[in-house]
C-alpha cells in the first residue's frame, strides 16, 4: 500500500508539473535551453575552447538532471544561448531561454518581469581602479570619467553617490564586463563600478591584475543573485528551488563554491581566492530567506 501511495504521489507531481508552461515546452521539445553570460566570471563565462562554464552553469546542470528524472527524459538535450545585460530578460520572457544561468541580481523591479530562484550568491558593489590613478577613496573619484556595464543595477547606485558626494563624474557605459575592464586598463575610465565578485573575476583575467585595486566599500548593500526564470510558472520555480535547496542541504553547494572561488579555474588556472561571506552562509542555512529591501 505504501508503494502504491508513493507512486500516486509521484504521478500527482508529474501531473502538476505537466501544467507548467516551461516544463511543457521542455517535454515537447526534448530540450532545456540555458542562457549564459560570456564574461561573468566565475558564474558564467567562456572557458577552455570557448565553451560556457561557471558555478551558475553547474547549478543549472543539477536542474537539468532533476528534469531528466522528473519528466522521464533520459535523452534530454541541453542547449546554450549567449545573453547579455540588455537581452537576458526579454529572452526569458519570450521563451527563447528557460533559465538564465548568470549573475543577475534579484530586485522587486525585475520581479515584475521575471521570477528568480532562491539566492545563489550575495554580493556588494565596489569601485575598481588602478594603482597609477592615485585614487584612494570615493572622494578621489571627483571629476573623473568612470565606466559601468550597460544594464547593471549599479548605475543607479553610482548616480546616487555622484549626486550625494558632489563628485561630478562622467559616467560611460560599456557593452559588457570585458569592455568595462578594457576601458579601465587603457585609461579611458579611472574606475569601474560593479559587484565585488564580478570585479574580482574580471580582474583575474587581466595580464596586469596586480595593478588593479579596490576602493574601500562605500555602502553595506547586499545584493542577492538568483537563477532567472519566467514569471507565472510556480511549478517550474518549485523544481528549481527544490534542486538548489537539496544541494545546499547536502553540502554540494558548498563544494561548488569552493571549486569556483577558492581553487584555480579555467581557462588560465587563476584563483579568485574569495572566501564565502557570512551573508551567503546565512542564505545557505535558510534558503527561503527573503532579502530585506
Amino acid at each position: 500500500m505504501a508503494a502504491l501511495a508513493a507512486a500516486g504521489i509521484v504521478a500527482g507531481l508529474d501531473a502538476v508539473r505537466a501544467a507548467s508552461p516551461t516544463l511543457d515546452k521542455i517535454r515537447s521539445s526534448g530540450t532545456l535551453t540555458l542562457g549564459y553570460r560570456e564574461t561573468s566570471i566565475p558564474f558564467s563565462y567562456l572557458g577552455t575552447d570557448q565553451q560556457p562554464v561557471g558555478m551558475a552553469l553547474d547549478l543549472c546542470a543539477g536542474v537539468a538532471e532533476r528534469i531528466r528524472i522528473d519528466l522521464n527524459l533520459p535523452a534530454l538535450k541541453v542547449a546554450y544561448v549567449a545573453v547579455n545585460a540588455s537581452n537576458r530578460i526579454p529572452l526569458i520572457q519570450n521563451g527563447t531561454v528557460d533559465i538564465e544561468c548568470g549573475s543577475t541580481t534579484n530586485t522587486p523591479e525585475r520581479q515584475k518581469q521575471v521570477a528568480f530562484s532562491i539566492a545563489t550568491f550575495v554580493s556588494q558593489p565596489r569601485w575598481l581602479t588602478t594603482h597609477t590613478s592615485g585614487i584612494a577613496d570615493l572622494k578621489g573619484l571627483r571629476g573623473h570619467t568612470v565606466v559601468i556595464t550597460q544594464g547593471s543595477l549599479n548605475m543607479v547606485l553610482a548616480q546616487k553617490q555622484n549626486t550625494a558626494e558632489g563628485l561630478g563624474l562622467t559616467i560611460l557605459q560599456a557593452r559588457d564586463h570585458a569592455e568595462s575592464l578594457l576601458m579601465l586598463r587603457t585609461g579611458r575610465a579611472a574606475a569601474w563600478y560593479e559587484d565585488e565578485v564580478l570585479l574580482a573575476g574580471a580582474r583575474s583575467t587581466a595580464p596586469d591584475s596586480a595593478a588593479l585595486i579596490f576602493l574601500p566599500a562605500a555602502a553595506q548593500t547586499d545584493d542577492e543573485y538568483g537563477l532567472m526564470l519566467r514569471r507565472d510558472d510556480p511549478e517550474f520555480k518549485a523544481l528549481v528551488d527544490g534542486t538548489l535547496k537539496a544541494e545546499m542541504a547536502s553540502g554540494a553547494f558548498k563544494r561548488l563554491y569552493e571549486k569556483w572561488f577558492l581553487n584555480p579555474i579555467p581557462p588560465k588556472g587563476l584563483n579568485l581566492d574569495l572566501p564565502m561571506s557570512e551573508a551567503l552562509r546565512i542564505r545557505i542555512g535558510e534558503p527561503s530567506r527573503a532579502q530585506a529591501r
